[in-house]
């Protein structure tokens, strides 16, 4: 087996390298490329390992012909063109978690900065002027922190200001009652968060919807004397704005660790008295830059070996220890996609993937992801589990999982179901000994039956003789049968072949299977 080769093109601990090469990779650790030099030579490499520096194109992603996996040692992907890698079938990883303690530690540390008004009285006091009565600072016990964004980051930091005994609100729409209870904290909405909070901490992604999520209106309306940290993204606070209210008094101090644009050569906000900002150096710790670097070596190292998913960001997580148990699974699912999508006819809009018995308990995302990669298959030569749900939409396609926990006729069963104009068709297959994948069912005729290699697929009208001219047909052409797979609806109705063969079927034998007296559908199959 050839081993998978990685490119790290950005500094990092050079124990990434280590865990490259012990878990059996192929490792070179080139960096400080230009695009050009970069696009000359990752063509050979399975996996790429970057941190902010290296800037992954669609260019860059054009060249990469072999590239399977983008591992980015940190949380902001900003750097990767992750619709075009997803179009590519390439992972995008990124380490949400190796600098989470030390970025909420940052928060708390700005936070204190502001109620001390620590770096205006350094530098005073560097200047010999000893302005001890110029500075009066604030408590932070008893006051209200508002975390706008409750997800990793922001519950480190809300158990920080916990400890602190300060009073805690967040808001955040993904954030359940049940967690903010386990968190300690009370959830509000947003216009509650800014009357009542004293300090505001934001932890959240900057998307469309959060995008100056603190506007000019929304920081008129925040509690008078305010104090607001950002060490999460740029662009989350109207910069302007924020100037503007800090020269008013409305807002009493702000810290920012990003900014809109970085790096910030020039800011509106740059020289705003008690403003404090720093270099975007939230993960910037030596455990901080450790820990990214070890995460992201091993997170890629378990996709290119065991086909395990940590914190992708265009395709669902699969442990390295569910990646064998799910793997029959994904090959059935696969094999199912691609055979209803041969075989259904017309616009399909709407496919339902369905999960019963063992099947039911497993991750279903993975093996959506197969069925939609076997599905698309028909349509584009370059599908995979990554961008094949992303074909699926450009396509207009309805994607519908379901699963029920009882067990059928079948201890574990997949069906995958298609409307098309003439109604739905299904398939579905189940898996014999635990790993072999096996059709079960074709359009409500039983029928068992491997989906390997070429294949005829046939409907005809049940009757005696059948069988035989249609394995003369295929001995008269010197194409070899390996198996016949039939079934029947009712004796002497509609009746099902499935023939597996070992060669392509020429197009003029499937002209003359076509005539054959009774035969109502006569296509190739290839899997």
């Amino acid at each position: 087996m050839t081993k998978p080769k990685v490119l790290i093109a950005d500094k990092m601990d050079p124990n990434a390298a280590k865990i490259f090469e012990d878990r059996g990779c192929d490792v070179d650790v080139i960096t400080g490329k230009t695009p050009e030099e970069l696009i000359a030579i990752i063509g050979q490499y399975d996996g790429l390992a970057i941190r902010s520096s290296t800037k992954v194109t669609a260019e860059i992603l054009d060249a990469a012909t072999n590239l399977k996996v983008i591992g980015r040692a940190g949380i902001g992907v900003d750097n990767v063109d992750i619709p075009y890698a997803s179009s590519k079938g390439v992972v995008v990883m990124n380490t949400p978690f190796g600098n989470s303690i030390t970025t909420a530690e940052h928060a708390i540390a700005l936070m204190f900065a502001l109620a001390r008004q620590i770096p205006e009285a350094n530098a005073q006091t560097q200047q010999g002027l000893w302005p001890k009565n110029g500075f009066m600072g604030v408590e932070v016990t008893g006051k209200v922190l508002g975390l706008i964004g409750a997800g990793n980051i922001g519950s480190i930091v809300a158990s920080r200001a916990l400890g602190l005994k300060m009073k805690v609100v967040a808001y955040d729409p993904f954030l359940t009652p049940e967690r903010a209870v386990e968190m300690g904290v009370e959830k509000v909405d947003l216009e509650q968060l800014l009357e009542r909070a004293d300090f505001i901490t934001l932890h959240t992604p900057l998307t469309d919807e959060t995008r100056n999520i603190l506007n000019r209106d929304r920081l008129a309306k925040a509690k008078k004397g305010v104090r607001i940290v950002n060490c999460a993204r740029g662009g989350l606070i109207d910069e302007v704005a924020l100037k503007e209210a800090l020269d008013s008094g409305h807002v009493a101090g702000a810290a920012l660790d990003v900014f809109a644009v970085e790096p910030a050569k020039e800011s509106p906000l740059f020289g705003t008295p008690n403003f404090i900002c720093t270099p975007h150096l939230g993960a910037s710790t030596t455990e901080a830059q450790v820990n990214v670097a070890l995460q992201v070596a091993e997170q890629m190292s378990d996709f290119l070996l065991t086909g395990g998913v940590t914190n992708a960001l265009n395709m669902p997580s699969l442990s390295a220890e569910e990646a064998p148990k799910l793997k029959p699974y994904m090959a059935l699912a696969e094999k199912l996609g691609s055979l209803v999508s041969q075989l259904a006819h017309g616009n399909l809009t709407e496919i339902t993937i369905e999960r019963s018995g063992a099947a039911a308990e497993l991750n279903g995302k993975p093996i959506e992801g197969a069925v939609l990669a076997g599905f698309m298959r028909h349509y584009s030569d370059t599908v995979n589990m990554v961008n094949a749900p992303y074909l699926a939409k450009e396509r207009g396609l309805q994607v519908r999982s379901v699963r029920y926990e009882h067990e059928g006729v079948y201890h574990t069963l997949l069906r995958v179901t298609v409307a098309t104009s003439q109604g739905p068709r299904s398939v579905a297959g189940t898996l014999f000994g635990e790993n072999a994948p096996r059709l079960v069912e074709i359009f409500g005729i039983g029928i068992e039956a491997d989906l390997d290699g070429h294949m005829l697929y046939v409907v005809n009208q049940d009757a005696p003789g059948f069988i035989g001219r249609m394995g003369s047909l295929m001995g008269e052409a010197g194409i070899n049968i390996g198996t016949f797979h039939l079934g029947r609806r009712e004796a002497g109705g509609e009746a099902v072949l499935l023939l597996s063969v070992d060669q392509r079927i020429p197009a003029d034998v499937i002209d003359k299977a076509s005539k054959i007296e009774g035969v109502k559908v006569v296509k190739a199959l290839s899997f």
